[in-house]
């Protein structure tokens, strides 16, 4: 009751405005400026002319028309029109095959025509409905994914770097989606004199992880190069917390490089070790960094273990995509990927991050990320 007056007050205001303005009051004229978008305004009557104009020639039998192709319409109104729109001209499409079965067989209409048009509906309708969820309408959405995946990457993106360094990068996700729940952050500080990379891996994998992925990528880069190094990921970790997701937990490497010395500090929160090629030696060394994993637990303080690169050397940062398999001990993943990693250094390392994820995990089910930094000079 309340509802219906106070539609009936908005109606009667609405009379008012039109007196005022010297115009006459119209529901549809009103419904069409208050209820549809501006190009909504054009493309619905276009869209409704078409039904009629396919109607009509079916029903004159041309040869080029046939009642089923009132779905064409359809489908472009479900890319231009919101929902309640999609819906008047799902009417006019179920009135002209209507009509065309009263004409032809008033008894039994076509099949395979409803089928059609039917199914055609109903995914226009869904598809609709999922945009509506998302507030946009049309491609919008599909462009907006987009835009939001190419940021994910740019936040990755790490800047260039001083003769003598390179890194290289490799992300895969679960399924070959688009969006993983793994993802790199970089930034240059002190006056470019040093490098910070940070490797997380959200809970979940693949789409279910990206949006959260999205989120904590704006976040923490953010926070990469603004805070002290040594409370990057205390601040991660109170962000989280703050979330309050069910799996809201997070792994992540920190990792701070002197781009001069050669010299770096490493942090972790719950993630797998990194390695490092000692070149002399022609090994690789694991480098335990103990420490919890993001968004569990509160007032943590994060340690950092020490270490430096000389000429030849390279350090290896991996989510555990690449190293763990239900039943299979750890150590074994982390045996087969320094044996990759290894084999990469005798072949020379350049575009070898993806190498060595195709030699480990070439068609795992989950979200993989390695990066390799080496120092040449």
């Amino acid at each position: 009751m309340m509802a219906t007056a106070a539609m009936d007050r908005f109606s009667a205001a609405a009379r008012g405005a039109a007196r005022r303005r010297g115009r006459r009051w119209s529901p549809m004229a009103f419904w069409i400026r208050h209820r549809l978008l501006p190009a909504e305004a054009f493309v619905l009557p276009a869209l409704l002319g078409l039904t009629a104009v396919l109607g009509v020639l079916a029903h004159l039998h041309n040869p080029w028309v046939q009642t089923s192709m009132v779905t064409l319409p359809l489908l472009l109104g479900g890319f231009t029109l919101r929902f309640t729109a999609q819906l008047v001209l799902l009417s006019a499409a179920a009135v002209v095959v209507l009509a065309d079965s009263a004409t032809t067989n008033p008894s039994r209409p076509d099949p395979g025509t409803v089928l059609l048009v039917g199914t055609t509906a109903l995914v226009v309708l869904v598809m609709s409905r999922e945009r509506v969820r998302l507030g946009v309408r049309g491609t919008r959405g599909e462009s907006m994914l987009f835009d939001l995946r190419e940021r994910l990457q740019v936040q990755g993106r790490v800047p260039r770097l001083p003769d003598g360094w390179t890194v290289d990068v490799a992300l895969k996700s679960a399924g070959g989606a688009s969006f993983a729940g793994d993802f790199l952050i970089a930034a240059r500080s002190d006056h470019g004199s040093v490098l910070q990379l940070g490797l997380v891996d959200v809970s979940g994998k693949g789409l279910e992880a990206g949006t959260r992925a999205l989120l904590l990528s704006g976040a923490f880069g953010g926070l990469l190069g603004s805070v002290p190094a040594e409370e990057f990921l205390a601040a991660a970790n109170h962000y989280l917390l703050r979330q309050g997701w069910e799996e809201g937990f997070a792994t992540a490497v920190h990792l701070v490089l002197d781009l001069s010395s050669g010299e770096y500090e490493c942090y972790s929160a719950g993630h797998p070790p990194i390695a490092q090629l000692n070149s002399g030696a022609g090994e690789w060394e694991l480098c335990e960094t103990p420490g919890p994993v993001l968004g569990v637990l509160p007032e943590v303080v994060y340690q950092a273990s020490r270490g430096r690169l000389s000429t030849g050397d390279a350090l290896l940062l991996f989510t555990d995509g690449l190293v763990e398999r239900p039943g299979r001990d750890l150590a074994v993943g982390l045996d087969r990927l320094l044996g990759a990693a290894q084999t990469q250094h005798t072949k020379g390392f350049a575009g070898g991050a993806m190498r060595i994820v195709d030699t480990v995990a070439r068609s795992v089910n989950d979200d993989r990320a390695l990066v390799l930094l080496c120092r040449s000079a």
